[in-house]
């Protein structure tokens, strides 16, 4: 996870509380702040492994994980030839592991620029320049945000499915704080709940090209779809700084063609298009990943077919993945601990 948080992008901060952030066994200090930047973040997972005197062992990537020939334990391949066993393993290479880029047709012939928004980091490569930036999930809109301030001669964002977008907290109540005190109800009486949250709170955005969902939040959260927290997605929508436009479809040369047939040239796509889990190189020949590629457990539970084999961080809550995390690991430990 470290690892992941030092390629962020420059602006990021959790979306999640400093308080309900933190990992088990050390508080983040109050000196980062209610809302803790990406270079705090790592700054604190380095403190974490500090404290705890956690051995973390670098340049060292797992392939293939099997169980031990004396079926009591389990067998990992590693780079250079290494073999590392255990009796109980962790998986938690993360959620957003692999960039997905869409193979969309005519992506090569493309004359611009093409990036993921993996590989960005900050507005300064892009000052001047006409930006289409695709996909509206927190990570598109964000960098959709830093390109008008820093400097982007125009940005357009390119939407598939209209998002839904929370305050990331009103009058002093923090988004996440709701998410956890909702996550256990019914999905539909979450929806309506938030759909007349949205109406009293949020502006509506149709005539400027974003609509509201038509579909309830905690019904797209079930299905993988977390929604926006605004961190000035909505003043530079009304503003006209970032135009939404339909998705793509294809690329042309010059052009990219939008699924309304309309063409445009931009400078430079961004694509955040998110990411792929990878893990049927790791573990798909254990019968342990749904037809998505995800875990079919996690935390303290393990696969029938697989005990001492644990996963976290595969999930993306809406009551926050440090959260989740958390207390996905006391739970690992417990089972850990009680199996000897």
């Amino acid at each position: 996870m470290g690892a992941s948080w030092r390629r962020h992008y420059d602006r990021l901060h959790l979306h999640t509380t400093r308080r309900w952030s933190a990992l088990p066994g050390l508080a983040m200090p109050r000196k980062f702040g209610r809302w803790v930047s990406r270079d705090n973040v790592v700054r604190y997972l380095e403190k974490y492994a500090e404290h705890h005197e956690l051995e973390v062992v670098t340049g060292v990537e797992v392939s293939r994980i099997d169980r031990a020939p004396d079926g009591t334990g389990w067998r990992l391949t590693a780079t250079g030839g290494r073999e590392l066993t255990g009796r109980a393993v962790v998986v938690a290479t993360g959620f957003n592991h692999t960039p997905r880029v869409p193979d969309w047709p005519g992506r090569d012939t493309f004359t611009g620029e093409l990036a993921h928004a993996s590989d960005y980091r900050n507005a300064t490569p892009y000052a001047g320049k006409d930006v289409l930036v695709v996909g509206v999930g927190n990570t598109g809109a964000e960098i959709a945000v830093d390109l008008v301030e820093g400097g982007a001669s125009r940005v357009r964002l390119a939407v598939r499915t209209v998002p839904h977008i929370l305050r990331r907290s009103t009058a002093g109540w923090p988004a996440q704080a709701t998410g956890i005190l909702v996550r256990r109800l019914p999905v539909a009486l979450v929806d309506r709940a938030a759909g007349l949250m949205a109406r009293a709170t949020m502006p509506d955005l149709t005539e400027k090209g974003l609509p509201r969902p038509d579909t309830g939040l905690y019904s797209r959260v079930k299905d993988g779809a977390i929604p926006i927290q605004d961190v000035g997605l909505i003043d530079a929508v009304k503003s006209g700084g970032v135009v939404p436009v339909a998705a793509v479809e294809s690329f042309d040369k010059d052009a990219v063609v939008l699924a309304d047939g309309t063409r445009i040239t931009p400078d430079a796509v961004i694509a955040a298009t998110g990411y792929l889990r990878a893990l049927e190189g790791l573990v798909g020949h254990l019968g342990v990943l749904d037809a998505r590629g995800r875990p079919v457990v996690h935390g303290g539970r393990t696969p029938k077919q697989a005990p001492g084999l644990y996963f976290t961080g595969f999930t993306n809550p809406i009551s926050g993945m440090f959260r989740e995390m958390a207390l996905d690991a006391r739970k690992i430990a417990k089972r850990v601990g009680r199996a000897g």
